[in-house]
C-alpha cells in the first residue's frame, strides 16, 4: 500500500463555470478533497486543503508554505510521494521553486486542470489520477519534482504553460516531457542529469523582471533605481543582448551590488555572451551581469531569489547560474 500525502492549493481544478454567465468562479469546498480514485487499493491518500487560491494570489510566501510542510511530513511520517494541485498560471513557478528548495527525494508531483470541474470535458479528475499515479511509481523516485497533466509527465526546470487555454498547455520547449502516462502503466524516457538544492530561512527577497524590446531605453531601469533592489532578471534579445540605452543603466546598479541575471526572450536556446557591439552578451558578461542556462525569466526569478538567501555575496549568486 502506497501513502500519497494530497496538498490542495486552489485554482480551476477546484473552480466551476456557471451556467448563465459563463464565468469561471471559486466554489466553498474543492470538489477534490473527497475524491478517491481507484487504483486497485494500492493507494492510500492523506488529504489537505492547505490554500483555496486561484494561482495568481500564489506568492513565495506561499511556496515556502509547501516546501517547509512537505519537508516536515516526509520527516514525521512514511510517504511515497506527494501530490499538489495548482491553478495553472503560476503552476510552473512553484514547481521550479520546490524543485530548488525541497529536501525530500520521496516524489512530488504537480498538477491542475484547464477546464473547471462542471465544464464539458473537464481534465481535473483525470489529471489527479495521473498525478497519484505517478507520485506512486517506484520510477518517480529521484526524477526531482514533476509536472503532470495531459497524459505527459515534464520535469520542473524545463516545464512551461504556452497556451492560454487547451488542455496540452504545458510543455517542455527544447526538451519535450520526460515520459508519459498509461492506462497501465507509467514510463520514463529521460530524466535531468544535473539538479540543485538549497536551504534557506525565507524567501523574502526583492527581484525585479523586466523583458527587453526594440528601443528600449533606460526609463524602467532608472526607476529600479530608485528602489530597493535586491536582484534584477532581464528577458534580453536573441542569446543575450539589450539596446545600448540601457547600458549606463545596468552599470550603475552593477556599481550598487545588485546582481543582474540576463536570459533569452526566446524560448529555446541559451543566453550566451557572443556579440561584442554596444549592449552586446560580450560587454554585459565583461560589466558583470550574469548569464544564465536556459531558464525562463519567470523561474531565473525565482532561482535568484532563492540564491539571495542562500549564498553569501554576489559573486557566490553568479556561481549559483554557471
Amino acid at each position: 500500500m502506497k501513502t500519497i500525502l494530497v496538498l490542495h492549493t486552489g485554482g480551476t481544478i477546484a473552480m466551476e463555470e456557471d451556467r448563465e454567465t459563463g464565468v469561471v468562479k471559486q466554489q466553498q469546498q474543492n470538489p477534490l478533497m473527497h475524491y478517491s480514485p481507484d487504483l486497485l487499493g494500492h493507494v492510500k491518500l492523506l488529504v489537505e486543503d492547505v490554500f483555496h487560491l486561484p494561482s495568481p494570489h500564489i506568492t513565495p510566501r506561499e511556496m515556502q508554505t509547501l516546501q517547509l510542510l512537505i519537508d516536515e511530513r516526509a520527516r514525521q511520517q512514511h510517504l511515497d510521494g506527494v501530490v499538489i494541485t495548482h491553478g495553472t498560471d503560476t503552476l510552473e513557478e512553484t514547481a521550479y521553486f520546490l524543485e530548488l528548495t525541497l529536501q525530500t527525494d520521496i516524489p512530488v508531483v504537480l498538477t491542475g486542470a484547464m477546464r473547471s470541474s462542471n465544464e464539458l470535458g473537464s481534465d481535473g479528475l483525470y489529471n489527479f489520477l495521473s498525478a497519484v499515479k505517478v507520485a506512486s511509481s517506484e520510477e518517480a523516485k529521484n526524477k526531482g519534482v514533476l509536472v503532470v497533466l495531459n497524459d505527459e509527465i515534464h520535469c520542473a526546470t524545463n516545464v512551461t504553460k504556452t497556451h492560454t487555454s487547451n488542455v496540452a498547455t504545458f510543455q517542455s520547449p527544447q526538451y519535450g516531457p520526460i515520459g508519459i502516462v498509461t492506462k497501465r502503466s507509467v514510463v520514463f524516457h529521460q530524466a535531468l542529469l544535473r539538479r540543485e538544492r538549497y536551504r534557506i530561512s525565507q524567501a523574502a527577497k526583492r527581484v525585479l523582471l523586466l523583458k527587453a524590446h526594440a528601443g528600449m531605453d533606460d526609463m524602467l531601469l532608472g526607476a529600479a533605481e530608485q528602489l530597493p533592489l535586491d536582484g534584477l532578471v532581464i528577458e534580453a534579445l536573441g542569446q543575450g543582448n539589450l539596446p545600448p540605452a540601457t547600458v549606463p543603466a545596468l552599470q550603475r546598479l552593477l556599481q550598487r551590488g545588485v546582481p543582474i541575471v540576463i536570459v533569452s526572450r526566446c524560448f529555446n536556446g541559451i543566453a550566451q555572451d557572443v556579440y561584442s557591439y554596444e549592449g552586446g552578451g560580450k560587454q554585459l558578461k565583461e560589466l558583470g551581469v550574469i548569464f544564465t542556462n536556459g531558464l525562463s525569466g519567470q523561474k531565473a526569478r525565482l532561482k535568484l531569489l532563492v540564491a539571495l538567501e542562500a549564498a553569501a555575496d554576489v559573486s557566490e549568486v553568479a556561481r549559483m547560474f554557471s
